[in-house]
Protein backbone atom coordinates (compact mmCIF):
# COMPACT_ATOMS: atom_id res chain seq x y z
CA UNK A 1 0.00 0.00 0.00
CA UNK A 2 1.53 3.66 -0.75
CA UNK A 3 2.02 6.32 1.36
CA UNK A 4 -1.37 8.08 0.12
CA UNK A 5 -3.59 5.16 1.15
CA UNK A 6 -1.83 4.93 4.47
CA UNK A 7 -2.44 8.31 5.36
CA UNK A 8 -5.96 8.13 3.61
CA UNK A 9 -6.41 5.18 5.82
CA UNK A 10 -5.11 6.88 9.17
CA UNK A 11 -7.30 9.80 8.71
CA UNK A 12 -10.76 7.66 7.99
CA UNK A 13 -9.81 5.90 11.28
CA UNK A 14 -9.08 8.75 13.11
CA UNK A 15 -12.62 10.25 11.62
CA UNK A 16 -14.39 7.14 12.98
CA UNK A 17 -12.24 6.93 16.67
CA UNK A 18 -13.57 11.03 17.15
CA UNK A 19 -16.75 10.05 16.45
CA UNK A 20 -16.85 6.90 18.86
CA UNK A 21 -15.76 9.06 21.42
CA UNK A 22 -18.06 11.90 21.33
CA UNK A 23 -21.33 9.38 20.77
CA UNK A 24 -19.75 7.77 24.58
CA UNK A 25 -19.25 11.33 25.85
CA UNK A 26 -23.14 12.11 24.84
CA UNK A 27 -24.37 8.68 26.40
CA UNK A 28 -22.46 9.59 29.05
CA UNK A 29 -23.79 13.43 29.30
CA UNK A 30 -27.41 12.38 28.66
CA UNK A 31 -28.52 10.85 32.39
CA UNK A 32 -27.49 13.74 33.74
CA UNK A 33 -28.69 16.22 31.45
CA UNK A 34 -32.23 14.19 31.73
CA UNK A 35 -32.60 14.39 35.17
CA UNK A 36 -31.69 18.45 34.99
CA UNK A 37 -34.48 18.54 32.56
CA UNK A 38 -36.92 16.74 34.47
CA UNK A 39 -35.80 18.56 37.80
CA UNK A 40 -36.86 22.03 35.84
CA UNK A 41 -39.63 20.97 34.15
CA UNK A 42 -41.13 19.17 37.19
CA UNK A 43 -41.63 15.78 35.90
CA UNK A 44 -40.96 12.58 37.31
CA UNK A 45 -40.90 13.77 40.68
CA UNK A 46 -41.64 10.73 42.17
CA UNK A 47 -39.30 10.93 45.56
CA UNK A 48 -41.19 14.09 46.45
CA UNK A 49 -44.28 14.43 48.80
CA UNK A 50 -47.57 15.91 47.11
CA UNK A 51 -49.24 19.06 48.29
CA UNK A 52 -52.80 18.56 49.44
CA UNK A 53 -54.45 22.11 48.99
CA UNK A 54 -58.19 21.06 50.36
CA UNK A 55 -58.75 18.19 52.86
CA UNK A 56 -62.21 18.78 53.55
CA UNK A 57 -64.06 15.16 53.34
CA UNK A 58 -66.91 14.74 50.54
CA UNK A 59 -68.87 12.26 52.17
CA UNK A 60 -71.21 12.06 49.58
CA UNK A 61 -68.60 10.59 47.31
CA UNK A 62 -67.12 7.40 47.11
CA UNK A 63 -64.08 6.48 45.09
CA UNK A 64 -62.62 2.89 45.20
CA UNK A 65 -58.95 2.40 45.22
CA UNK A 66 -57.61 -0.92 44.22
CA UNK A 67 -53.58 -1.54 44.89
CA UNK A 68 -51.51 -2.96 42.48
CA UNK A 69 -48.24 -4.64 42.94
CA UNK A 70 -45.26 -6.25 41.07
CA UNK A 71 -41.59 -6.47 40.75
CA UNK A 72 -39.26 -6.67 37.63
CA UNK A 73 -36.66 -8.38 37.98
CA UNK A 74 -36.69 -8.58 41.25
CA UNK A 75 -36.12 -11.82 43.72
CA UNK A 76 -38.91 -10.16 46.12
CA UNK A 77 -42.56 -10.42 47.34
CA UNK A 78 -44.53 -7.47 47.21
CA UNK A 79 -48.26 -7.26 47.65
CA UNK A 80 -50.67 -4.87 49.47
CA UNK A 81 -52.09 -5.96 53.19
CA UNK A 82 -55.40 -4.27 52.00
CA UNK A 83 -56.01 -4.56 47.90
CA UNK A 84 -58.87 -2.55 47.88
CA UNK A 85 -60.06 0.53 49.84
CA UNK A 86 -62.85 2.59 49.62
CA UNK A 87 -62.82 6.39 50.10
CA UNK A 88 -64.48 9.40 50.32
CA UNK A 89 -62.27 12.46 48.11
CA UNK A 90 -60.48 14.75 50.77
CA UNK A 91 -60.09 12.11 53.60
CA UNK A 92 -56.19 11.39 54.28
CA UNK A 93 -55.62 7.48 54.30
CA UNK A 94 -53.37 4.79 54.84
CA UNK A 95 -52.82 1.51 52.69
CA UNK A 96 -49.56 -0.90 53.67
CA UNK A 97 -47.89 -2.98 51.70
CA UNK A 98 -45.41 -6.25 52.99
CA UNK A 99 -42.42 -6.62 50.56
CA UNK A 100 -39.87 -9.43 51.69
CA UNK A 101 -36.30 -10.48 50.20
CA UNK A 102 -36.41 -14.11 49.29
CA UNK A 103 -32.80 -14.22 48.64
CA UNK A 104 -29.34 -14.66 50.64
CA UNK A 105 -28.03 -11.44 49.91
CA UNK A 106 -29.01 -7.26 50.96
CA UNK A 107 -31.09 -6.13 47.49
CA UNK A 108 -31.62 -2.37 47.05
CA UNK A 109 -34.93 -1.51 45.05
CA UNK A 110 -37.00 1.18 44.10
CA UNK A 111 -40.82 1.70 43.42
CA UNK A 112 -42.44 2.98 40.20
CA UNK A 113 -45.93 4.13 40.65
CA UNK A 114 -48.56 4.44 37.95
CA UNK A 115 -52.48 5.07 37.91
CA UNK A 116 -55.08 3.49 36.26
CA UNK A 117 -57.17 5.77 34.51
CA UNK A 118 -53.94 7.78 33.93
CA UNK A 119 -55.75 11.23 34.18
CA UNK A 120 -56.63 10.14 38.15
CA UNK A 121 -52.95 10.87 38.86
CA UNK A 122 -53.19 14.31 39.00
CA UNK A 123 -55.92 13.83 41.75
CA UNK A 124 -54.05 11.06 43.69
CA UNK A 125 -52.11 13.11 46.25
CA UNK A 126 -49.42 10.52 47.96
CA UNK A 127 -48.18 13.01 51.33
CA UNK A 128 -45.89 9.73 52.35
CA UNK A 129 -44.89 6.76 50.22
CA UNK A 130 -42.24 3.95 50.12
CA UNK A 131 -41.61 5.21 46.95
CA UNK A 132 -40.28 8.22 47.56
CA UNK A 133 -36.73 6.22 48.63
CA UNK A 134 -34.50 3.52 47.89
CA UNK A 135 -35.86 0.14 49.68
CA UNK A 136 -32.76 -1.62 50.86
CA UNK A 137 -33.85 -5.17 52.16
CA UNK A 138 -31.41 -7.71 54.02
CA UNK A 139 -31.50 -11.43 53.53
CA UNK A 140 -35.01 -12.79 54.04
CA UNK A 141 -36.14 -9.56 55.47
CA UNK A 142 -39.93 -8.68 55.73
CA UNK A 143 -40.98 -4.92 55.98
CA UNK A 144 -44.29 -3.40 55.95
CA UNK A 145 -44.55 0.00 54.06
CA UNK A 146 -46.92 2.81 54.26
CA UNK A 147 -47.95 5.16 51.50
CA UNK A 148 -50.35 7.95 52.93
CA UNK A 149 -52.56 9.76 50.47
CA UNK A 150 -55.62 11.81 50.10
CA UNK A 151 -57.74 12.08 46.58
CA UNK A 152 -58.21 15.34 45.67
CA UNK A 153 -62.16 16.47 45.94
CA UNK A 154 -62.05 17.54 42.18
CA UNK A 155 -61.59 14.21 40.77
CA UNK A 156 -64.29 14.00 37.95
CA UNK A 157 -67.48 12.58 39.00
CA UNK A 158 -67.30 9.87 36.59
CA UNK A 159 -64.06 8.45 37.94
CA UNK A 160 -65.18 5.72 40.62
CA UNK A 161 -62.02 3.41 40.37
CA UNK A 162 -58.39 4.71 40.75
CA UNK A 163 -56.19 1.33 40.62
CA UNK A 164 -52.46 2.61 41.99
CA UNK A 165 -50.07 0.14 40.70
CA UNK A 166 -46.48 -0.19 41.96
CA UNK A 167 -43.40 -1.80 40.17
CA UNK A 168 -40.37 -1.97 42.24
CA UNK A 169 -37.02 -2.47 40.12
CA UNK A 170 -33.68 -3.96 41.40
CA UNK A 171 -31.80 -0.41 41.69
CA UNK A 172 -28.69 -0.96 39.40
CA UNK A 173 -24.99 -1.30 41.11
CA UNK A 174 -26.62 -3.30 43.84
CA UNK A 175 -26.79 -7.52 41.67
CA UNK A 176 -24.79 -9.77 43.49
CA UNK A 177 -20.71 -9.28 43.45
CA UNK A 178 -21.01 -5.54 43.50
CA UNK A 179 -21.20 -4.44 47.04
Amino acid sequence: MNARGRRSNRTLLFKLGTIVVAMFGFGYALVPFYEKICQVTGLRNIARADEAANTQVDDTRDVRIEFDSNVRKLPWTFRPLQPILDVHPGEVRQATFEVVNTTGRPVTGQAIPSYGPPQAAQYFRKLECFCFAKQTLQPGERREMQVVFVVDRSLPADITTITLSYTFFEVEGTAAGSG
